[in-house]
């Protein structure tokens, strides 16, 4: 069965495709939550926050990934 087929089944499915970026990604949600006055929970767990709180938080983050790999595409660092 494919990732697809194993949400919702307590396995996670964002496994990163280059682990060594796990650094730079941890550090760039924290970036973001700080420019969007989220506070990122201790534990990881998400539960308390609102859909629009870790929607916005997601959307900036993937913004931003969109806009730095546009931005190595070009040739610009």
């Amino acid at each position: 069965m494919g990732q697809a087929g194993q949400q919702g089944r307590g396995s996670r499915s964002n496994n990163l495709v280059v682990p060594q970026a796990n650094a730079a990604l941890q550090q760039l949600k924290y970036e973001a939550a700080q420019e969007l006055g989220v506070t990122i929970p201790q534990d990881g767990y998400y539960g308390n926050y609102t859909s629009r709180e870790t929607g916005s938080l997601g959307g900036y983050i993937t913004k931003r990934l969109v806009q730095l790999a546009e931005q190595q595409l070009s040739g610009r660092s």
